[in-house]
């Protein structure tokens, strides 16, 4: 059972870290990451398998007008996926990607919507930050160099995952140490050097919780890693970086209520100061962030 001791503890084991300020940017004309409270991120599927129904778009029509919805709901960034992550989904190369995001991104991108692409492909991100994206959610493991010239290049914004495995669609089976960042701390340390050395200065880091490794299908196991790894958050803020959470679903204990799960990892995400929460879930999780800002520490 989650307590407050552990909470506590925690706190005080890794104090020094939780206090550790992040680098503050300008995308397109806006500040992140937010002082005040984590940013949202929206989430539009172009894939019919993907899981969560609700955020699925068939046509580009249907696209837009969810990404409209989303904003008008609370999202400051519009997170666009033309492929499932799921191991069983059927494979989208890169020019079918670019026949299917460019259209949207183009007629987005003309109402100011922050637009971020996921995808690790790279010649999806070249064509998708012509056309007007702001931010790739870059979901490729290894091999980046390139990845982040193109960044650059159009002074965006990156999400750099952790992908244990060459991209999303082909991981490899991932250790469960002790400690819960100790997988982390190596990888983001050399991701960060490489995006800087290429001239990236607008950087989240997320620790892909995600994604479908072979050996953690397990629900319990998944949970608790997750559940782990958001309370932790906080000791990752030491590269000097926004950090980005996907809220998960958690299916095996919400059921019914699956579309509440988000809104509970949510609470964790905040309590461990994740600065960017992806959600399918943008109202739900609004009411989350506006709650937990009407508690005052002054008053314990």
């Amino acid at each position: 059972m989650l307590t407050l001791s552990y909470l506590s503890e925690l706190y005080l084991l890794y104090s020094n870290e939780y206090s550790k300020e992040v680098h503050r940017f300008e995308l397109r004309g806006r500040s992140f990451p937010d002082p005040h409270k984590p940013n949202l991120m929206g989430v539009i599927n172009l894939s019919s398998d993907s899981w969560y129904r609700e955020s699925v778009a068939l046509d580009s029509s249907s696209a837009i007008r969810k990404a409209n919805i989303l904003q008008a709901s609370g999202a400051d960034i519009v997170d666009i996926g033309a492929e499932s992550s799921l191991s069983y989904a059927q494979r989208i190369d890169d020019i079918q990607q670019l026949e299917l995001l460019l259209p949207i991104i183009k007629e987005l991108s003309t109402t100011g919507t922050l637009i971020s692409v996921e995808t690790y492909h790279l010649n999806v991100a070249k064509g998708c930050f012509k056309a007007g994206a702001a931010i790739l959610n870059l979901t490729k493991g290894d091999n980046l160099k390139e990845f982040f010239k193109v960044v650059a290049d159009y002074d965006g914004g990156v999400i750099i995952n952790f992908v244990r495995g060459d991209n999303v669609r082909e991981v490899q089976p991932i250790e469960l140490p002790k400690d819960p960042l100790s997988l982390l701390f190596p990888y983001f340390e050399k991701r960060v050097e490489e995006a800087f050395s290429c001239g990236v200065r607008k950087i989240w880091l997320d620790p892909g919780l995600g994604f479908y490794y072979p050996n953690l299908l397990d629900g319990p196991t998944r949970i608790q890693r997750q559940m782990e790894i958001f309370l932790h958050t906080f000791r990752l803020r030491k590269f000097g970086w926004p950090i980005c959470h996907a809220l998960p679903h958690a299916f095996e204990c919400f059921q019914d209520e699956v579309r509440t799960a988000e809104a509970f990892f949510a609470m964790l995400a905040i309590l461990g100061k994740t600065d960017l929460l992806r959600t399918h879930e943008i109202s739900k999780v609004l009411g989350v962030v506006k709650t937990m800002q009407l508690f005052s520490s002054e008053n314990p």
